[in-house]
Parts: C-alpha cells; sequence; structure tokens
C-alpha cells in the first residue's frame, strides 16, 4: 500500500488550502461566537465540485476516492472545523449512503442537488436517552398500503434545521433491534416533520445540530431504502466509512493547534528570549508533532484500505479513536503554550480546544471504537 501521495492529490490539497486559508480562516472565530451557520462557505465548497468527490459524473460529481475526501476534510477542518463537520455530515453519511444504497430513481432524484449544495442533507440515527445503542431505535414506522408512517425523535443531528432531505432511521419492531431497522428519505416539507436548533454547544458552533421530529410523517414505498429492515446495514456501513473522514477531521484540528503553537513560540517572548527557546516548549511541539504525524497515517491507511477494497473496519476505528484523542490532546498542548492569552476569546487555540473535544464523542463515541477494534482482533485470531 502506497500512502505517498499523488501529483494530483498534492494538487487537490494545494487547491483546497488556498481557498480555506483565505474564504474559511477569517471567519471561523466570528461564526463561532455568533454560532452562525456558513452558508458562504458552503456555496463555495460546492462551487469547487467538493460534494461531487466519490460521485459519478452522471449524478454531477467528479468521481474519485476516500483519499480525496481526507485530504479535503482536513484542510477545511485546519482552517473552519465547524465546517468541515458540514461538509462531512453532507458527504460522507448523506451523499455517501445514498450513493451507495439508494435504487437508481433515488439516486437521480436527490443527488444532483446535493452534489451542487443546493439542498443540504441530514443522516438521523441519534435519539433521546439511545447514544451508543444504535440498535434501540424508538422511532418507529408503521405500513398503510402503499406508505410508511413515521413518529419518533431524533437529535443531536448534523444539518437538521438546514437540510432538505433526512435519511431517517425507524424501527418496525423495537424487539427485533437492528433486524427491524429500516431506512427512509423524508423530504423537508412532508407533513408532520419539525426541526428545533439545538444551541449552545461548547464547539463546533457554527455547525447546525437540531432535533428532529416526526409526527405521523407519511412516506411512500418508493422513498424506502435499499430493503426493508435494511437499515442498520445502512447506517453501520456508512459510519465505518465516514471514519476516516472523522480521523481526518482530528487531524486537521491537531495540525492547526500545533501551527498556533509553532507560532506562538517564536513570538512570546519571557526572561529575555522566545519561549519556543526553552526545552520544555521543544518537547511539546515535538510531540505534538509526531503525534500529528501518526494520526495522519491512520487516517490515509484507512481511507486507502476503502479505495482498495480491502478489510477497513478495525483500521478505520483505529484512526477514528487515536486522531481524536490526538486532536484534544494537541489543542490542550496549544493552549498551555499560550498561558492565559489563549485562555480568552477570540483566541484561535481557545475555540479549537473546544471544537476539538466532541471528537472523541460523535460518531462512535472513544469506547465504542475501541470495542471494535478489540472485537476485530478475537475475530481475526480466532480466524488464524
Amino acid at each position: 500500500m502506497d500512502l505517498a501521495l499523488t501529483d494530483e492529490e498534492k494538487l487537490l490539497r494545494t487547491s483546497v488550502r488556498r481557498f480555506a486559508e483565505s474564504a474559511l480562516v477569517p471567519r471561523a472565530s466570528e461564526i463561532d461566537i455568533n454560532e452562525e451557520f456558513p452558508w458562504d462557505n458552503i456555496k463555495g465548497i460546492a462551487d469547487l465540485g467538493l460534494f461531487g468527490i466519490k460521485v459519478d459524473a452522471e449524478y454531477g460529481g467528479s468521481g474519485g476516492g476516500s483519499r480525496h475526501v481526507v485530504l479535503v476534510v482536513e484542510e477545511l477542518a485546519r482552517a473552519c472545523p465547524a465546517t468541515s463537520l458540514t461538509y462531512i455530515a453532507q458527504l460522507s453519511l448523506v451523499i455517501h449512503a445514498i450513493n451507495n444504497f439508494g435504487d437508481q430513481e433515488q439516486k437521480n432524484r436527490f443527488l444532483p442537488d446535493l452534489v451542487r449544495g443546493n439542498v443540504l442533507g441530514s443522516f438521523c440515527l441519534t435519539e433521546p436517552g439511545k447514544g451508543s445503542d444504535a440498535a434501540g431505535l424508538e422511532t418507529r414506522y408503521s405500513k398503510d398500503g402503499n406508505t410508511f408512517v413515521l413518529n419518533g425523535t431524533k437529535c443531536m443531528i448534523t444539518n437538521g434545521s438546514h437540510a432538505g432531505v433526512y435519511i431517517i432511521f425507524a424501527s418496525q419492531d423495537r424487539s427485533l433491534r437492528s433486524k427491524g431497522i429500516s431506512a427512509f428519505l423524508v423530504e423537508r416539507d412532508t407533513p408532520g416533520l419539525k426541526t428545533n436548533i439545538m444551541s449552545g454547544k461548547m464547539g463546533m458552533r457554527a455547525s447546525d445540530t437540531a432535533e428532529v421530529f416526526l409526527d405521523n410523517v407519511v412516506v411512500p414505498a418508493e422513498n424506502l431504502m435499499g430493503n426493508e429492515r435494511d437499515g442498520f446495514r445502512v447506517a453501520m456501513e456508512t459510519l465505518n466509512a465516514s471514519r476516516s473522514s472523522l480521523a481526518a477531521q482530528c487531524v486537521g484540528i491537531a495540525q492547526s493547534a500545533l501551527e498556533y503553537g509553532i507560532r506562538y513560540a517564536k513570538e512570546r517572548e519571557a526572561f529575555g528570549r522566545t519561549i519556543g527557546q526553552f526545552q520544555a516548549i521543544e518537547f511539546m511541539l515535538a510531540d505534538m508533532s509526531t503525534k500529528v504525524h501518526a494520526a495522519r497515517l491512520t487516517a490515509w491507511e484507512a481511507a486507502s484500505r476503502i479505495d482498495e477494497g480491502l478489510p477497513f473496519v478495525k483500521e478505520a476505528s483505529m484512526a477514528k479513536l487515536f486522531a481524536s484523542e490526538v486532536a484534544t490532546w494537541c489543542a490542550d498542548r496549544a493552549l498551555q503554550i499560550h498561558g492565559g492569552s489563549g485562555y480568552f476569546k477570540p483566541s484561535a487555540v481557545e475555540r479549537i480546544y473546544r471544537d476539538a473535544r466532541v471528537t472523541e464523542i460523535y460518531e462512535g463515541t472513544s469506547e465504542i471504537q475501541r470495542l471494535t477494534i478489540a472485537r476485530h482482533l478475537f475475530d481475526e485470531s480466532n480466524s488464524g
């Protein structure tokens, strides 16, 4: 497996970095403080065709693979983590799920607008009180002729209040656990679907997080994704594949923390010299750089395995676990290097510190990643 970047990948990274530094960085603190959704950032991402990675040209996509996605995500997260979260939810969750599990009619109907950024999508799995128990959904569906009727509540849903299309996971019979779950495409103007913005987040404040309420929402049969009771497979396979994207987001956050730490260490003077000349600071930066590099390699390996059709679930969980913990650790070290000046808004490291923390929680907590890794280790041991 070759983890070195190709010329095409280097060009993509350079292009996205230029865009991110010119368009995302200048407003990152402002939109965080105001909890302002960055529509202009989303338009810029769409104009670059970045929502079309891994999507065929017939739907407006540009092709490419998971390696392209992780390169893009890292650069977006390095500039504005909240914007990168919106991007991941759109591409790695919603577009990925429709592209891989939708039928031809569903792809024709939904993908072009999602790829162009005309419509945002939302992946609605999490429920109040459920968290990591994705098989224990309380959102229900029943059949009524050629339609399905959905009732329930989703929470902490990225893009939830701004989405035009929702992938809703619901169970016909809770006692069946994972075997009773189906996935449905629900459009925003469907009667009975309502949303409520969940404000006051610690970090990722410019991203859209919402509750989604379903009150006798009628869904036509043609909006069922895959076969009935395929929903858990749709959810898990999508989340497994998206973990390389999440790992790349964490790498971008950690890289940003490292760069701010280096910059401050070169500028701040104490005891007659810059603090970067003190061994304690040098060691912090060296450790940060080493961890960021290692985390980047885990993300690249996971993405490369996906592109090459190799087993990747264990490696993707490793990448997400390690990179998320590196992100929070590097953010903490960057704040320590800045001292008191980094503790107050609008310090970039204060925002990065808050943004980093959730990466160990969403799309599979660190504890869930460890369970996944351990189970694969035992499976491999039993088969070998």
